[in-house]
């Protein structure tokens, strides 16, 4: 039995909104803390992002609540195909990805890959990369790895 990822700890849980500016209020209210300022991802010659092995101009706005040891991430995407705009025209609101920090990014989707799990979008961010692998039909999520720069 191995681990494919070499990290079982969740880092992060991504959940798809459509209006972030009101979500985002709502889990502010709800903890009692400050709404986290809302950013939106970089254009396609920055962040590189890939969506089904093609480059897209998909962006999202997103808002990033530190919650101990583990992220809580909403996502508003906005209408370019992505796994975004994709998942959350198919499920509605609501989770999207669990993340993982992975080292060997390349390694890590030719893995996932061989154990039939695709490769679905990629990208870069300040400080590092991800990739979201579709995981869904088995864990009933999607998986996304990031692997930040040391």
């Amino acid at each position: 039995m191995t681990n494919l990822l070499g990290n079982k700890v969740i880092t992060q849980i991504g959940i798809l909104v459509e209006d972030i500016e009101k979500v985002s209020q709502a889990y502010a209210s709800f903890f009692g803390v400050e709404a986290p300022p809302i950013t939106v991802t970089d254009v396609v010659e920055v962040a590189q992002t890939e969506f089904m092995g093609q480059p897209s101009e998909a962006r999202a706005k997103l808002a990033f609540f530190d919650m101990g040891s583990l992220q809580l991430e909403l996502i508003e995407p906005d209408q370019h195909a992505s796994t975004w705009r994709n998942y959350l025209n198919e499920h509605g609101e609501g989770p999207h990805h669990i993340a993982f920090e992975i080292e060997g990014m390349k390694e890590k989707i030719q893995l996932l890959n061989e154990q039939g799990f695709a490769l679905q979008q990629k990208g870069e961010y300040t400080g590092g990369r991800y990739a979201y692998m579709d995981t869904f039909k088995e864990l009933k999520v999607l998986i996304e790895l990031l692997e930040n720069d040391k």
